[in-house]
């Protein structure tokens, strides 16, 4: 089956997620449930991270320890120093002692920074585990949604979502959990250690941590909005990007390069203004929870030193070893500000990427869909209403039946519903009234890839893959021979030409095809249709980008590949609409006449107004074509 655009029409907003928009607990518990998928990892880095803060506090304490033995040894050599309750040595020469103080720090150190690394790989590995399984259970998703979703949603938009916001998802694991699983472990270790030398002193520089908590609170509220706002510039962006460079060729025909340039530098702008207010926001939080945490050590000195110099803790184990932890207790609670900082990020991706993960499958095939095999072409449209705007119908009471093997040609105005209403027999969209059935069956009770595998589509603007042109035929048969590849480019006149490409069915072709003109590409789309070998064949306006000669060329060799099946053709050419069994006519959605071109030539109406133009037309550009060729042959 022939992947194709959909109908240009622009419908509403897709089906979203039942109930109102996701609280902040909300998307954490979802967020949770993923870090839980991933446990094991999770646990190895928090192990690895435990590890690190207890050789830590090992190392300062041991490091305390080293100071109060110089000190004793200088004021009291007879008292005993003794480090997580081993003696230090009274007979051994004191440098002999400090250098072993010294390899055990030296040594814990190195223990450290390895398992730093360690962690820090661990956690990057983790954090790509994460990415792939978003980015695949996101794209698995958009696979599955209607055409209603991606015709209401901009492709920028789409493709930042799987890129930009899923890193933010995943930034929830390895930023924020195990970072606040950490910071929780440190702070706790850091606590108890404190404690140990001495609790009112402890008390006493930790008075000002609730204003943490409400410095926190505020800037979590301050910046959620920006974040998103982030967002939606971001996609603003990229949207842009995209549209200029599929449009490369409309910019330059009409020389607006500076005019593209002024935009796109504008929409950057607004991402980086933006980004700014966040980076104001941060400027203010960050050295505001420093002032905080430094008002401690001024505690500190001043209760602290009060207490070293009455001899209530000592020097070295006691006041370094705390102001020591104090300091590295005041890098942690720091860390407050890049958590919140990465929280309100997760929170504004996982609230995009869960939008589209919630988003309804609104065409799928029900639980006890029949799987008919292969269908025998009998169409029928049983009084069909559809718009994507169910408010504004595109289509309304339609009914009409094809036989079997008959051939139809749609003709209609633009906007008449003549793409809508192919897009309704292969389910692209569901009817709102009526019934499509295919051999007596309703569409939708049919199992949906059994439905499609029995339909071929040609829409006006094929899609093709940077690949070659083998595979770009065999697309959607990608177990057919070679023999049978080159017989539907036979059909679809395709096959001289591409015998002449620089490798034949072996050229890689340009993104969509950009390496051929749009002839050679429509009728390499007609060969990835007639491939199938379907029962049923939608063709809407696919001869429009070939030249009358190789429409000719294409509607002859097609005659033996409509034998058998039932076809439906948009066109608006007498040369087609004279080999059709059945001619029907749509206005504003309706069915206005219906029958074969020469019945349809003998009524008034639409028809024959516009066939009479098109005959007159062609009349003119040939008496045209005689009398310039008078005048070339004129002395």
């Amino acid at each position: 089956m022939t992947q194709s655009s959909p109908p240009a029409q622009r419908p509403q907003e897709p089906p979203r997620a039942q109930g109102p928009q996701p609280t902040n607990w909300q998307l954490i518990r979802r967020l949770l449930a993923l870090a839980w998928r991933y446990r094991l990892g999770c646990l190895l880095v928090l192990c690895m991270q435990t590890a690190v803060v207890a050789f830590q506090l090992f190392a300062l304490g041991l490091a305390g320890v080293g100071i109060d033995y110089i000190r004793y040894r200088l004021e009291d050599p007879e008292r005993q120093v003794s480090w997580m309750g081993i003696p230090f040595s009274q007979e051994a020469p004191v440098l002999t002692v400090l250098s072993l103080v010294a390899a055990g720090v030296l040594g814990m150190a190195l223990v450290r920074a390895a398992l730093r690394f360690s962690a820090v790989m661990a956690a990057a590995k983790l954090a790509q585990h994460i990415v792939i399984y978003l980015r695949s259970a996101v794209y698995r998703k958009l696979q599955r949604l209607s055409f209603r979703f991606f015709d209401a949603h901009e492709s920028g938009t789409i493709i930042n979502r799987v890129t930009g916001d899923v890193q933010h998802v995943r930034m929830f694991v390895d930023n924020v959990l195990l970072q606040i699983i950490t910071l929780l472990i440190t702070l706790t270790a850091y606590l108890v250690f404190m404690f140990s030398i001495h609790v009112w002193l402890t008390l006493a520089v930790l008075a000002t941590t609730p204003l943490l908590y409400v410095a926190t609170v505020i800037f979590a509220r301050i910046v959620r909005p920006i974040y998103l706002l982030s967002r939606e510039k971001l996609d603003h962006t990229i949207r842009t990007l995209a549209e200029s460079i599929q449009g490369i060729h409309v910019v330059k025909c009409f020389a607006r390069e500076d005019e593209q340039v002024e935009r796109f530098v504008k929409s950057n702008a607004g991402v980086r203004n933006t980004r700014q207010r966040v980076f104001w926001k941060t400027s203010i939080f960050v050295p505001t929870v420093g002032f905080i945490t430094q008002i401690n050590m001024i505690v500190l000195m001043l209760y602290g030193g009060y207490l070293a110099i009455n001899g209530q803790i000592p020097l070295g184990a006691g006041l370094v070893v705390f102001a020591e932890l104090l300091r590295q207790f005041a890098n942690q609670i720091t860390m407050i500000a890049n958590i919140t900082n990465s929280i309100q990020m997760s929170l504004t991706g996982a609230q995009r990427v869960f939008e589209i993960l919630d988003t309804p499958i609104e065409i799928q095939s029900r639980p006890d869909a029949i799987r008919p095999g292969r269908l025998g072409g009998e169409v029928e449209f049983d009084r069909v209403s559809f718009g994507y705007d169910p408010s504004h119908p595109v289509l309304e009471d339609v009914s009409f039946h094809v036989e079997p093997n008959q051939c139809v040609a749609i003709v209609g105005t633009t906007g008449s519903g003549k793409s809508t209403l192919l897009a309704l027999i292969p389910r692209f969209y569901d009817v709102q009234r009526g019934t499509v059935r295919i051999d007596g069956i309703d569409v939708r009770d049919m199992d949906l890839d059994e439905l499609r595998r029995n339909i071929g589509l040609v829409f006006q603007e094929s899609f093709l893959f940077s690949n070659t042109v083998a595979e770009n035929i065999a697309y959607g048969h990608p177990d057919a021979t070679r023999e049978q590849v080159i017989e539907a480019a036979r059909i679809a006149a395709a096959d001289e030409f591409i015998q002449k490409l620089p490798e034949g069915y072996d050229t890689v072709i340009g993104e969509n095809g950009v390496d051929l003109s749009g002839g050679q590409r429509q009728r390499i789309a007609i060969a990835r249709a007639v491939l199938l070998q379907p029962p049923i064949l939608l063709l809407d306006d696919a001869t429009s980008a070939i030249d009358p000669e190789t429409e000719h060329e294409i509607l002859a060799a097609m005659d033996n590949a409509m034998e058998g099946r039932t076809t439906f053709v948009v066109a608006h050419r007498l040369s087609t609409l004279r080999r059709a069994d059945q001619v029907i006519v749509l206005d504003r959605g309706r069915v206005v006449q219906a029958g074969t071109h020469d019945e349809l030539m003998n009524e008034r109406g639409h028809y024959r107004r516009a066939a009479r133009m098109q005959v007159a037309d062609a009349e003119s550009l040939r008496v045209l074509e005689e009398v310039t060729a008078d005048l070339e042959e004129t002395p």
